[in-house]
């Protein structure tokens, strides 16, 4: 027969209220701790955690909802994420809806099946139709990387306008006038912003931007094939081009090195992410970096509070964080004043 908590309060002399403080994370005496410890080795006890979910309505676990998995941006903050949650005694279920937003709206609704505690998403549907029915529970949602209008919830982001503009920037500094983006989709937040952004350069030199220089992508590797030699094959006058993730500008290199251009004497380039693919470039590639460590340390610390706090959605003052970007110069962008 498996041994209980009173099986353990019998073989440390300690009652049950100090027992089930131990195993919900309360303050427990080093002394008590350690004779509790004890006693759960010898005599093999294993926790319940469908039963004690059961009991207190918390079943320690935290729902992480990305749009794909095989991006390296969103295996980094998953990894982030569960470092995080898991030394703070949190497993995580973590469900891929490969950018489709009917999958979305079944993993948001199979977690909510599974009872977790809260859920972090990096959300596909803009409309935030997938979270609504788990809202209405209170209990806490933080939305990564992405902002949707009309859901209250917290949010961890990058200034993606800023990094855009300030990419676009050092290529107008190095004399191009004629830059190519090879964005994202129209209707995902953080497209919207880094368009906005690439934008913005323009406006603030008085340079009209070209409706042929700007390509909305899918953020996949194929699709940064398909953009470049579409910006290339449209646009004989382009001398740069700025990719805005990491799947399309690896796909952007693809297609540069299928069209034998040459990198940056006939093309300047600059991407976003991975620092270990600009290096493994050649020339060394010019990216923007996000903080993604930061990113998945804070959407975690947010739950995390949360969490503490309890629940109860009309007394949430919801919190906002944009972080900052940096530019990783390489040598994939040429001045072209330079003779």
């Amino acid at each position: 027969m498996a041994a209980t908590m009173k099986d353990i309060a019998r073989r440390t002399g300690l009652g049950l209220a100090t027992i089930s403080s131990y195993f919900n994370g309360g303050n427990v005496r080093e002394k008590n701790r350690i004779k509790i410890e004890e006693a759960i080795e010898e005599l093999h006890y294993e926790v319940n955690e469908v039963a004690r979910g059961l009991k207190t309505n918390a079943t320690r676990t935290i729902g992480v909802v990305i749009p794909e998995l095989d991006q390296i941006f969103c295996t980094q903050i998953i990894i982030g994420i569960e470092d995080i949650l898991r030394s703070h005694g949190y497993a995580t279920i973590v469900c891929d809806c490969r950018t489709d937003k009917k999958r979305e709206k079944d993993a948001v609704d199979f977690l909510m099946r599974k009872r977790v505690d809260g859920i972090i998403s990096m959300p596909v549907d803009e409309t935030g139709a997938h979270l609504k029915s788990f809202h209405k529970t209170g209990k806490p949602v933080v939305l990564i990387d992405r902002k949707i209008p009309g859901i209250s919830s917290d949010c961890v982001l990058v200034d993606n306008e800023k990094a855009a503009e300030r990419a676009v920037d050092l290529l107008f500094e190095k004399g191009h006038r004629n830059i190519g983006l090879i964005g994202g989709p129209r209707e995902i937040y953080t497209a919207q912003e880094r368009l906005r952004g690439y934008c913005n350069a323009h406006k603030k030199r008085s340079i009209p931007v070209q409706e042929s220089l700007v390509y909305h992508g899918d953020y996949t590797m194929q699709g940064g094939v398909r953009a470049l030699k579409d910006l290339v094959k449209r646009n004989p006058h382009m001398t740069a081009v700025f990719v805005v993730n990491y799947e399309m500008t690896m796909g952007a290199v693809i297609g540069v090195n299928e069209l034998g251009i040459k990198i940056p004497r006939e093309l300047s380039l600059v991407g976003f992410d991975n620092r270990e693919f600009a290096r493994a470039c050649s020339p060394r590639l010019t990216i923007v970096t996000q903080p993604t460590q930061q990113i998945a340390r804070r959407a975690a610390e947010i739950m995390l509070e949360r969490l503490d706090a309890g629940n109860g959605v009309e007394e949430r003052n919801y919190i906002t964080e944009k972080l900052q970007t940096e530019i990783e110069l390489g040598k994939s962008v040429r001045d072209i004043r330079e003779i």
